[in-house]
């Protein structure tokens, strides 16, 4: 993925702050340097404590509860920021079924707006707060 498809496609523009929650080998290189580019800034770990504008949350079926994920990777959002969870695609391994991030997303307090083909293995789903609490 280029920068300027990282910039369009997740909405990563200049000067915004990117978290990374989830790395792990298995995660799309190419994404990752992209997204870093786009924002023209390395992307924050998963322990930093600073408010960020995008959270990418890489998430494999295995990783355990999705719920709590999402509650967690709010608590560093600004008040319009947005979380793309990364999720493989159907048939790899790890892939998460659609209903349940239909059903996590709002148990936490997210709405989901759209979903994307991130990467050659990965999907993106969009998940921002409802606009009454923005």
């Amino acid at each position: 993925m280029s920068t300027s498809e990282a910039s369009q496609t997740l909405g990563v523009q200049p000067g915004r702050v990117v978290q990374e929650v989830g790395w792990d080998d298995d995660c799309d290189d190419g994404l990752r340097t992209a997204v870093a580019a786009a924002c023209e800034s390395d992307l924050l770990d998963e322990d930093s404590d600073e408010m960020v504008d995008v959270v990418l949350l890489w998430w494999r079926d295995e990783d355990g509860d999705l719920v709590d994920a999402l509650v967690d990777a709010i608590g560093p959002l600004t008040e319009n920021g947005t979380i793309w969870l990364l999720t493989p695609k159907s048939g790899r391994a790890g892939h998460v079924e659609a209903a349940d991030i239909s059903e996590a997303a709002p148990v936490a307090g997210l709405q989901q707006t759209s979903t994307i083909s991130a990467a050659r293995d990965w999907q993106g789903t969009r998940l921002v707060a409802p606009r009454a609490r923005r």
